[in-house]
């Protein structure tokens, strides 16, 4: 099965001024998403797409094909899909590749799961659905203990009492680490641009990841921890070395 993946990194950030080029341990943020792509098994080809001058010069030094993303797909408003399509299409306009699914692995991810890309393709191989994202449980940030404030009234998002966090239903939020969707998946979403998820198709499915086990960097405290958890890793692996 021929799997694209497609690094994504817009040069604009509205919450940290260029994320995707931060120094993190001696390496721009975005060098870490290179290095989880080409750790993952089961991508056939991995591309970059970005408006960024310096990204698109870093994917190409790191081997990656680079991909020119249009004005217009380099706004906050443009749409994942439509930059998964236009990256699928302009790999395709070569004529000696063609995609059977795509891959959206998020620049501003430097802290992923081991593995957790495979694990997504292989549930999309192995189920046949149209898509497969990675999520992870919101444990005490439950809308079940969220609140509206109106000056300093609050009203429960839910009323109720739940006294135990074991008591609350099982949540989980999509937490950045990885996207797989089908080609059939992308190419139908093209006919509704007015629904930014179309292309998750009608079958979604989960894998799910530890809570801290993805990290995306979108404000200066998100890159502290992001620094902290590395330090952390790099850490461990010294003293399993030294033992």
């Amino acid at each position: 099965m021929n799997i694209l993946g497609v690094i994504l990194a817009r040069a604009g950030s509205q919450g940290l001024k260029n994320k995707h080029l931060l120094p993190l341990l001696g390496r721009p943020v975005i060098a870490y998403t290179f290095e989880h792509a080409r750790s993952a098994r089961l991508l056939t080809k991995t591309v970059v797409t970005s408006d960024s001058p310096e990204i698109l010069q870093l994917a190409e030094e790191a081997g990656f094909e680079a991909i020119q993303r249009p004005d217009e797909l380099a706004t906050p408003e443009a749409s994942v899909q439509s930059v998964l399509l236009h990256a699928m299409q302009t790999v395709e306009a070569g004529k000696t590749f063609e995609a059977e699914a795509v891959v959206a692995l998020y620049g501003n991810v430097p802290v992923r799961g081991e593995g957790v890309i495979d694990r997504a393709i292989a549930v999309l191989q192995s189920t046949g659905c149209d898509s497969v994202r990675s999520f992870c449980a919101v444990g005490k940030w439950h809308p079940a203990w969220m609140a509206k404030l109106d000056g300093d009234h609050v009203t429960p998002l839910q009323f109720g009492t739940f006294h135990r966090r074991q008591d609350l239903e099982p949540l989980y939020l999509h937490d950045g680490a990885v996207v797989a969707v089908t080609r059939a998946a992308l190419m139908q979403a093209a006919e509704h641009p007015e629904d930014p998820h179309a292309f998750f198709g009608m079958d979604r499915r989960a894998i799910q990841t530890a809570p801290a086990e993805t990290v995306e960097i979108d404000q200066l405290m998100d890159f502290f921890l992001t620094e902290a958890i590395l330090r952390h890793q790099q850490g461990q692996v010294a003293m399993r070395k030294a033992s």
